[in-house]
């Protein structure tokens, strides 16, 4: 029994980061084939496809910072509050990465065909960013308080 706590404890401190990074990848990939096919419809202004298609990248920063924040002494007291932070700020990160991805998508999308929305578009992904930072934050302040 012992032993499976621990090893929750184990994946409660990999977890931010796996999430958070797998979350990322899903999410460029959406905003990197949206990028892709808009830089076949344009003439200029490659680069801040490449940039909006990079937003999702952040939840993998987030999640390092949360994974390196949590106790690195894994002990059967602290599996169980390890394993719930990890778990739940990781899926947090990978939903909000996710979601940042295709907010991110359609923003290269609608400024494709108009360049002048460009900066407005973008207040989708900015707000999703926003979550993500709540989220890491508050994982932050509460591994603070594991034992």
């Amino acid at each position: 029994m012992e032993l499976t706590i621990l090893t929750l404890g184990w994946i409660g401190l990999y977890a931010p980061l796996a999430l958070g990074a797998v979350g990322s990848m899903i999410g460029c990939l959406r905003g990197g084939m949206a990028a892709c096919g808009a830089m076949l419809e344009v003439e200029s202004g490659f680069g801040r496809f490449v940039g909006v298609a990079a937003m999702p990248s952040s939840q993998t920063i987030y999640g390092i910072v949360v994974t390196m924040a949590l106790p690195t002494a894994i002990s059967p007291e602290n599996s169980p509050g390890m394993f719930a932070l990890g778990v739940l700020s990781g899926i947090a990160l990978l939903v909000s990465a996710m979601s940042q991805g295709a907010a991110c998508a359609a923003a290269i999308n609608a400024s494709k065909s108009k360049p002048e929305v460009f900066g407005i578009s973008l207040a989708p992904a900015a707000l999703i960013e926003g979550f993500a930072v709540f989220a890491f934050v508050f994982a932050l302040v509460l591994a603070g308080r594991l034992p």
